[in-house]
């Protein structure tokens, strides 16, 4: 071999953000001129170089160039030891290649940033901070936090007092700010506070000195000042509402109400209150049967009567025999079946007597098996009291402030026009649509009998 490399140190230390050589001696042992060239092999090629890049050399000769380091200061190169090697490649006889091999050391070094986050914060209770601290060091750093409150009225508290911190990273502390009294009322109060980040020292190298940052918490009171305002504008609202009611809306209300009193509504009234009387009720509503009048011959038939029942002409005579313009209550049902197509069915649910006037009060229209038609309700030849469709109900009922009269020799009747029989749950589809009325009001003697 005619080459002949050496490191006049295997082992060097290397500072970040500094520049080391290391002297590399070259012997051409040959009997030629040669020409060689320096590679570098390990992690630290990237941040270190030979100088020159090229040497040439006579037989015998020998030169030395410089090995130079230059970490950069930053996270990118770890503290420790690190294996290297030099390529020394001859131009001529590449088969002479030596590869001389050492270690480089890079000392740690230490270097944090801080920041609060926000400088300051307002609260009724307390108030929150964050500390971000980055390591822009090369090795794992402890930093430790301390609190100091500008008063003796405010308590400085953390999550965490130590934060372990890896190279080229950051971590965030939590900060929390606590008033030692309420303030229910009255003006905010300002808390000046300091926090103090203190580094570990590294090895072989004196800690940093401590970083020191400002901030602020604000405390509001609880009550907030707009609140008073707020409760007299609602208690001014409040009694120009009430005004308004007493001087515009109620009297309109009476209005109305004493406006639906008519002289019919009062006879009515009159006239339900002395059937209702103790010595009257009785005679009114049994007769010479026993039989109560809403619940007399047609209380559970299903076939259509075109008469009162027995109980209810008894009824009506025994008020009439107490005096002239007496009013029994008085009740009906009907029931009608009708077919799909075949027209419409029609039948007297009640007949006024002679000398009597029926004053229908109450309606109870039934569709139990949900049919599809129309059904109406009449007081007398082309009169009509309703006109309802089968689909909109099931069970509807009516009740009218304003009795309907229907005169003496009238009929109130139900008619049905089926058009599609309805199913009723859980049971056999019927053949004919089925409907059902109930009626109820008072049967008055006419005061020229």
């Amino acid at each position: 071999m005619s080459l002949t490399a050496s490191l006049d140190d295997s082992s060097v230390t290397a500072a970040p953000g500094e520049e080391t050589a290391l002297p590399l001696r070259i012997l051409n042992s040959g009997s030629t001129v040669e020409e060689y060239r320096f590679e570098v092999i390990g992690a630290c090629a990237a941040w270190s170089t030979v100088e020159p890049e090229t040497l040439s050399l006579y037989p015998g000769d020998s030169q030395t160039v410089s090995f130079v380091l230059r970490p950069p200061r930053d996270s990118t190169v770890p503290a420790g030891e690190t294996p290297f090697g030099i390529r020394v490649v001859p131009t001529g006889e590449r088969g002479d290649t030596v590869v001389p091999e050492g270690r480089v050391t890079v000392p740690p070094f230490t270097e944090t940033t801080a920041e609060l986050v926000p400088r300051s914060s307002q609260g009724a209770w307390r108030g929150g901070h964050q500390i971000a601290i980055d390591n822009r060091g090369n090795a794992p750093t402890t930093v430790r936090l301390e609190g100091r409150s500008g008063t003796d009225r405010a308590r400085v508290s953390f999550a965490a007092d130590a934060l372990r911190i890896a190279p080229g990273r950051a971590e965030f502390g939590k900060i929390r700010i606590r008033p030692a009294k309420r303030v229910w009322r009255g003006t905010s109060l300002t808390h000046p506070f300091q926090v103090v980040v203190a580094t570990d020292a590294a090895e072989g190298r004196a800690p940093d000195a401590p970083l020191v940052l400002d901030g602020s918490y604000q405390q509001e009171p609880i009550l907030p000042r707009w609140l008073p305002r707020a409760l007299i504008t609602a208690a001014v609202l409040l009694i120009a509402l009430v005004g308004l009611w007493y001087a515009l809306l109620r009297p309109a209300v009476k209005s109305a109400a004493r406006e639906a009193i008519t002289p019919d509504a009062v006879r009515s009234a009159a006239a339900a209150d002395k059937s209702r009387a103790p010595d009257q009720g009785s005679a009114a509503g049994t007769g010479s049967n026993g039989g109560d009048s809403s619940g007399g011959a047609n209380g559970g038939a299903s076939q259509p009567s075109p008469s009162p029942s027995a109980g209810t002409s008894a009824g009506t005579s025994a008020g009439a025999s107490q005096g002239t313009g007496a009013a029994a209550p008085t009740s009906a049902q009907v029931q009608v079946r009708d077919s799909v197509g075949g027209g419409s069915t029609t039948s007297a649910a009640l007949q006024v007597p002679g000398g009597h006037t029926f004053q229908l009060t109450d309606i109870v229209v039934q569709n139990p098996q949900g049919d599809a038609g129309t059904l109406v309700v009449s007081s007398g030849p082309d009169t009509p009291v309703l006109r309802l469709a089968l689909e909109n109900f099931r069970d509807s009922d009516y009740h009218f402030v304003t009795p309907i009269l229907v005169p003496a020799g009238g009929k109130v009747t139900m008619t049905v026009d089926c058009r599609k029989v309805g199913k009723p749950v859980n049971a056999p589809t019927p053949s004919r649509c089925a409907e059902s009325l109930f009626l109820g009001g008072t049967m008055r003697t006419d005061t020229t009998n």
